[in-house]
């Protein structure tokens, strides 16, 4: 999961995951990121904490790190939540098959619409309510198609 500073979009979508994960039974390794190290070891931005928490999810634990081309080697999918994380991402690829695990996590909810999950750092309470409720429905769709793919359908 990845976004700029990998302390409000990217640390939600990490914790999501996780709890849906955990919930429908799929083993997953499941980590985030930023584009940027503006935030390199802090914890998530206390707005992001606060709507987690009011959703059963703790992500107090989590610390921001860099987005790096090892994590290429280390995750099946990597999902961005913006064109511009998109682009920073894909430019790190070395080859198209590590250019092809990229892909923007809105598109598990409109495939192909390219959209992006707003970046709500700049926005009161209702901003990141807005986010947390599109990366849950993202992640949930995400978990379900893991599992087809795990079962073989």
């Amino acid at each position: 999961m990845v976004c700029l500073g990998n302390i409000c979009r990217s640390p939600l979508a990490e914790g999501i995951f996780r709890k849906i994960a955990k919930e429908q039974g799929l083993k997953a390794e499941v980590d985030s990121a930023g584009t940027s190290a503006y935030h390199e070891g802090e914890r998530p931005d206390s707005r992001s904490q606060q709507v987690a928490i009011k959703y059963g999810i703790d992500i107090s634990n989590q610390r921001a790190r860099r987005f790096t081309k090892s994590d290429f080697d280390s995750f099946d999918k990597i999902y961005v939540m913006d064109r511009y994380n998109y682009e920073d991402v894909v430019v790190l690829a070395d080859t198209p098959e590590e250019e092809q695990k990229v892909d923007l996590i809105m598109n598990a909810l409109h495939p192909g619409g390219n959209r992006a999950v707003p970046d709500p750092y700049y926005d009161g309470h209702d901003g990141f309510e807005h986010v947390f409720k599109l990366l849950e429905d993202s992640c949930e769709i995400i978990v379900e198609e893991m599992l087809g793919q795990k079962q073989g359908n």
